[in-house]
């Protein structure tokens, strides 16, 4: 009996160990381990008198070789006030300087929005009015020009049904255009097309829904995707829906893997900070060293490696 019980645990041992040294496979630290900068935040509302009085939701950030580009939603600080566009310009990915010609676009409400880079085309996924998704391009990042409504189908080719579909993440690999969406924060969806004129789902059915955990425990939205060591990951926001409708939900940023963009497992340590910081719509940027992680609502705040106790210019 004795031997039997030390065969079973040495089994136990053998098996946890590996469980472990997986997870740190999928979740690699340079994912999944960051601290807050004291620099915090690096970025907020102008203030009164400003057009962007404060700002909200996803914005998107981009570093090149040369400098580091922020495009962010800006507005009055009323809930009816418009979503408008906003451009921020950095050397170091820390110190921010808005654009003399702020709002760089006005014409279309615009926030919650995903850029990607395609040849030499800038394509903007974006949440136009009530939540629903819209597309803009632009060839040098500060004009704008408003594509139209995303057209998103079933996967038997009719509309999805009316209401709100936002929180527009885009993915183009291999000639496809991936289209990560959420409906009411009830679910993720995957949609894909190749020519930009009409998604079509890959599944009818959420591709990521919600829970178990806490943070993530009735709400959830996708704000990035990036490919790191041959795998896919998704930075992802969640949250308990408040029990007081006058009160706002707490969420949390959290990641997620992939090895097709259709099967997801979420981070067993999510979430990446904790709940009581109320910080979303969240970007891993790597700047050149390491990677950083961005949160930008209800201001950017920006966190770094738990081995760097400063970021530095790159």
């Amino acid at each position: 009996m004795k031997t039997r019980r030390i065969h079973f645990l040495t089994a136990l041992i053998w098996l946890t160990s590996c469980v472990g040294a997986q997870a740190a496979d999928d979740f690699p630290k340079e994912l999944t381990s960051f601290e807050p900068v004291a620099a915090n935040p690096i970025f907020n509302g102008a203030g009164d008198g400003n057009w962007d009085v404060k700002i909200r939701e996803r914005g998107w950030i981009i570093r090149d070789e040369r400098q580091w580009k922020m495009w962010y939603t800006g507005y009055d600080g009323t809930r009816p006030g418009k979503k408008m566009l906003g451009y921020a310009t950095s050397r170091d990915g820390l110190t921010w300087s808005r654009h003399p010609a702020n709002p760089i676009h006005s014409e279309h409400w615009v926030e919650d929005i995903c850029i990607i880079r395609h040849e030499r085309t800038l394509y903007m996924f974006a949440e136009g009015e009530q939540d629903r998704a819209h597309l803009l391009t632009s060839n040098d990042g500060l004009t704008w020009t408003r594509v139209g409504r995303i057209d998103v189908r079933l996967k038997n080719g009719e509309p999805i049904s009316d209401g709100p579909y936002g929180t527009p993440t885009a993915w183009h690999e291999d000639g496809t255009w991936n289209l990560f969406y959420e409906r009411g924060d009830k679910g993720i969806w995957l949609a894909r097309s190749t020519d930009l004129k009409i998604f079509t789902n890959v599944q009818d059915e959420p591709v990521m829904v919600p829970g178990p955990d806490e943070f993530d425990h009735d709400l959830i939205a996708m704000n990035q995707i990036i490919k790191h060591n041959g795998k896919y990951y998704a930075v992802i926001h969640g949250a308990r829906k408040a029990t007081d409708p006058a009160q706002p939900s707490i969420w949390a940023t959290g990641l997620a893997m992939s090895t097709d963009l259709i099967n997801w497992k979420k981070y067993p340590g999510n979430p990446l900070r904790p709940i009581s910081e109320n910080k979303s719509s969240g970007l891993l940027i790597h700047d050149g060293r390491e990677f950083r992680l961005y949160t930008m609502h209800n201001r950017v705040d920006v966190r770094s490696e738990e081995h760097t106790s400063e970021l530095q210019s790159h």
